[in-house]
Formats: structure tokens, sequence, C-alpha cells
């Protein structure tokens, strides 16, 4: 049988699929794996977990579908991360994450003042933010100077999967245009200037498109993982624009939103549009742009509940239904690990306001639910003011498989979302990227792997309510932020 392996190592698991040639899903894998947060603010992960997952979730999968011919091989994985290894290939120190890290401050406010802030804009698309890969790595340089000796190379979860399975040293421009501000993303190259500036020891990786084949595997990697010698293997880029193929949201108009552990958002156009709140980048795709965006916390803050109250997510679910749209008068600043788009603040914290004796576990779990529908219409919002022509949304990630979350996330915000037969996510995507660069004759088409199934729309009923609770949602981080910020400044301080 002809497949294609896709992999995604994302922040709370890895997935591995098994995709035959007509975009079925023959087998699955999965691993749990943990980020490790030393300080409050730091979010890391060991780089060699991404390949020993990788090794077990390939064999997995093989294992459990045994007359299947791997036609190539796609990966994808969280980011922009900051994997640093030396002249061998051996991890320096742990990768560290995405926006939901914020340790660089200071490398952000000096490199703004340094470069000016306009220039970093037109240059890379976007303002330094906590998102940005540059700034991680001054911060090592800064902070960990004997590491920073030491380090030769940079990776991605899915440039490292490339390298182990290839030896191809690359990048993908999309994962390039986040390493800001020291990617060009009008001229599609790394800016030199200030990459002799900032990370003149760092080899610059060769820049491919997420869907290139990178390399072949190599006889060391087969033998890891089962996979033949000589397997193609696609680049990759990270896990949401990957997510976005996976279910065909990717063309000029279309907006995905990712319901994971974090909620991410991604606009595409032709035209590169640049605001101060949101994420400017290349597309997946040669000629696309993106504007993106993305919560903190999401699904994270939805299993901070379950732990919380030892309540499992059915019972959660039933309760919060109960509860009603406004969750009886509670309102909650999903901010609990700072806050990404738009408000770029670090420092923010979570907020739950309205609470009384008579308030249940249920009414929490809501207002979590809708804390993220109003921070999802916060994005969608600034992206139109920035000029993103959205028509059309398409839903993706583990939070679609409930129908409650979804439902709230239209009502809040007056959106009409489309829903995939095939949600799985970016594993799924990596896998066609593979089966589109390895097509022996007319490459596939993600409307025929992956048709919507489902339409969500919005309960007109509810529109009042939920433009009066986005008024307080916004009004009460601007309130509350002065003391939020020193109580930020005070747990900095504990955790030092």
């Amino acid at each position: 049988m002809r497949c294609t392996l896709g992999v995604d190592i994302g922040t709370s698991s890895s997935k591995g699929v098994l995709v035959d040639a007509d975009g079925a899903i023959v087998a699955t894998a999965t691993r749990s794996h943990d980020v490790s947060r030393p300080r409050t603010g730091w979010v890391e992960m060991d780089g060699d977990v991404w390949w020993d997952e990788f090794v077990d979730l390939a064999r997995e999968l093989l294992a459990a579908v045994p007359d299947a011919e791997v036609a190539g091989v796609g990966v994808s994985g969280m980011g922009p991360c900051i994997l640093l290894a030396d002249e061998d290939d051996r991890p320096v120190r742990p990768a560290i994450l995405y926006g939901v890290d914020t340790r660089s401050t200071a490398q952000i406010e000096r490199m703004t003042r340094e470069l000016g802030e306009s220039e970093i804009t037109r240059i890379g698309g976007s303002t330094l933010t906590s998102q940005a890969g540059g700034p991680k790595l001054v911060w090592v340089a800064d902070e960990e100077p004997d590491v920073w000796q030491r380090a030769r190379r940079v990776y991605m979860p899915a440039s490292w999967l490339a390298r182990r399975l290839t030896g191809a040293y690359v990048l993908d421009h999309q994962s390039a245009s986040q390493v800001s501000p020291l990617y060009d993303i009008e001229r599609e190259a790394w800016h030199d200037e200030w990459w002799q500036r900032y990370a003149s020891s760092i080899e610059q990786p060769p820049l491919l498109w997420a869907g290139d084949v990178a390399g072949a595997v190599s006889a060391d990697a087969a033998q890891a993982t089962g996979i033949l010698e000589g397997t193609p293997v696609i680049a990759g880029t990270i896990d949401a624009w990957t997510e976005a193929v996976s279910v065909g949201a990717h063309e000029i108009g279309d907006l995905m939103l990712m319901y994971g552990t974090t909620m991410f958002l991604v606009a595409t156009g032709e035209e590169t549009l640049r605001t101060p709140s949101m994420w400017t980048t290349a597309g997946a795709f040669a000629g696309t742009r993106n504007l993106a965006g993305g919560l903190s916390t999401s699904g994270a803050l939805t299993a901070w509940l379950t732990d919380l109250t030892g309540a499992d997510y059915p019972q959660l679910l039933a309760e919060a239904t109960t509860s009603g749209a406004g969750a009886r008068g509670l309102l909650v600043l999903p901010y609990f690990a700072g806050e990404r788009t738009p408000i770029q603040d670090p420092d923010a914290r979570g907020v739950i306001a309205g609470l009384t004796l008579a308030h249940t576990r249920g009414d929490l779990y809501r207002a979590a639910l809708e804390a993220t529908a109003l921070g999802v219409r916060h994005n969608v919002e600034t992206m139109r003011a920035a000029g993103a022509d959205i028509r059309r949304i398409v839903a993706v990630g583990g939070g679609t498989q409930g129908r409650l979350w979804l439902q709230i996330v239209s009502d809040v915000t007056g959106l009409v979302q489309e829903v995939p037969a095939t949600t799985i996510g970016a594993s799924y995507g990596a896998a066609f990227f593979a089966a589109v660069a390895t097509a022996d004759g007319e490459a596939p088409s993600i409307a025929a792997w992956n048709p919507v199934t489902e339409t969500i729309r919005p309960d007109d009923s509810l529109r009042e309510l939920y433009d009066e609770l986005f008024d307080r949602y916004t009004r009460l981080y601007r309130e509350t932020a002065d003391v939020v910020h020193e109580l930020a400044a005070d747990q900095r301080g504990a955790s030092a």
C-alpha cells in the first residue's frame, strides 16, 4: 500500500500518521511529553526528545501497517523555536520555545533601540515580540556566552528532524521569516547585515519552501526508524502553517483557527500587511504572505481547570453547557502565560472577575471557553483593521472535537466556521506535503483528501450579550494591567 508518513512535534505531544494515496488515515500514534519551565517566563524542551519520539512513532506506525510502502516523509513542529547545536550537531542547550517563552524582553528592547522599530518592520515585516527568534538567539549570546561559543547551527523541530533523517541543514522560508529581524520578507532571503551583527558565528541554513524535498533518508536514519533508505523527506514548517494546509485553509482570503494547547490564527493573502499587534510572515508557499496571531493559552487553560477541579472533560463540558452564555456573570482574561497577540504583553496574567460563592466549576469552565473566544475575536478584529481580507474560516486541531467550544467561538465572534472531515492537525498536513512532493503523476488535492463536513453558524440571539462582554473584556485588561504587571514582577523575583 502506497502511503506517506507525517509527524508533528507539538507543545504537549508528538503525533504521527500514515495516510494512503486517497488521504485516508490508516494508522496513528502519539507520544505525550512535557515542556520544562525552569523559571517564570521560560519554556524549554530537550531537542533530543524530538528525534527520539519521531523514531518511536515511525516504528509504531510501520508495525501497525506491515504492507505500507512509504513514498515520502513529512515533518512539522511547533515554532518558532530556537535549538542551537554544535559543529557535531549535538544540542548545546534545551530549545527555547516560541512566544510562550518571554525571557528575551531586554534583548527585544535593545535590538529595537539599535535598529529602529520602523526599519525592523520594513525588513522583517513585524515588530519584535516574544514570538521573534532573533532576540532568543541574542539572549543566549548575552546570558550564556560559554554555550553561545559552542553553537554553530540553529534548528526548529521540523528542520531538526530533516537533519537527523537526511543530513541536510535547511530551514523553510516560513520558519525563517519568524527569526525576526534576521530575514528580509520582501527579498525572501536572510538579511546578511543583521545576521552578521547578531549571529555571525551561526551557519546560515539554506532556505527551501515547506513542501520542497530536503533530502533522502540516510542509511543510519533508516536503521533507526525502519523507513527505507532513500525515501524523500520534505523540509516541513511550523505546525500552525502545516495545520492550515491540512484543512485547505491556505488560499488567498482564508483564515485558519487552530484549537490546541494554544490558539493560533493564520490569515493568507498576497500583500505584506504590517501591524505592530500581529505577526507578518512569509507563507507556506511561494508568493503568499500571512498575518498571524496566537493566544498563549487555550487548551492549556482548560487542562489547568480539569487538573484543579479533578473533573474530566465530559463532566465539565456538560456543566459548562448548563451554565449558559455569559457564565452567570463571570469574565476571564485568559492570559495565564502572558499573552501574545494582539496585546503583545508577556507580563499579562490571568484574571477571573465576578466570582461569588454561588459560582460552580461549570461556570468557571464556561467562562474559560468564552475567554479564548473573546481572544479570537480580538485577533480577528485587529487583523481586519490591518487590511486582512478574510473570506473563509476553517477550524482545525484537537479542540474541534468538542462542539460546545466551536459554537462559543462562532457565537462570540459572529463567524461561520467550516470543519473538515479530518482535524487531526499538522501531522496530516505534513503527510499531504509529502504526497504532493512525491506524486507519481497528478498531485493530490486537499479538497479531495479532506472535504468540509460541518458548518458552525453563530446564534444571532446572543450577539448583543457577547458584544457587551467583549467591551468588558478589553476594558478589564486595560483597567487591571498596572496591578497585574506588578504581580508579574513579583513572580519573576520569587522565581529567581
